[in-house]
């Protein structure tokens, strides 16, 4: 059985492998099927808890993988924020020199979450811009029904 940690470095390889077969549309489709259909678990918790389930979810998986992170949950604001201060998946991957990973490593984040939570009526902004310092932010928040899309779609040049 594989770790963990040595996932990590595997997943690398894989996304490097399905947009050499299939494009950039390879690595997206499977980083939706991820979403579809292993992130229920984070959906139904913020059904049932609305936007605490964001923090429930990530306060476990965080933990387990032993990010370095801090939470802020206002739920007054409906609103929840996440600064990894070093995440440990690109962490590694930058430390690892015998390979080189997958140039968009961090955006499967993005994908995989973003589909989860913006149909349930939640605005999702991801921070990417430090990745290669294994940091970043995220902030959800409860979206504005007047100014948010019916279906909880959004184009792809307005997440860019």
């Amino acid at each position: 059985m594989i770790s963990c940690t040595e996932f990590i470095p595997a997943y690398s390889e894989l996304f490097k492998f399905l947009e050499a077969r299939g494009g950039r549309e390879a690595v997206e489709a499977f980083w939706n099927e991820l979403s579809d259909r292993f992130l229920g678990n984070l959906k139904s918790l913020v059904v049932e808890k609305g936007i605490r389930g964001c923090w429930l979810y990530w306060s476990h998986t965080l933990n387990e993988e032993a990010a370095d992170f801090t939470m802020e949950l206002d739920e007054e604001a409906g609103q929840f924020r996440i600064d990894m201060h070093h995440c440990p998946s690109m962490g590694m991957l930058l430390e690892l020199k015998h390979f080189e990973r997958y140039p968009d490593y961090c955006r499967h984040c993005d994908v995989l979450y973003r589909r989860v939570l913006e149909p349930l009526g939640y605005e999702y902004h991801l921070d990417m811009s430090q990745c290669h310092e294994a940091r970043c932010s995220l902030v959800v928040k409860k979206a504005n029904p007047l100014t948010f899309p019916c279906n909880g779609e959004q184009s792809r040049a307005e997440h860019d």
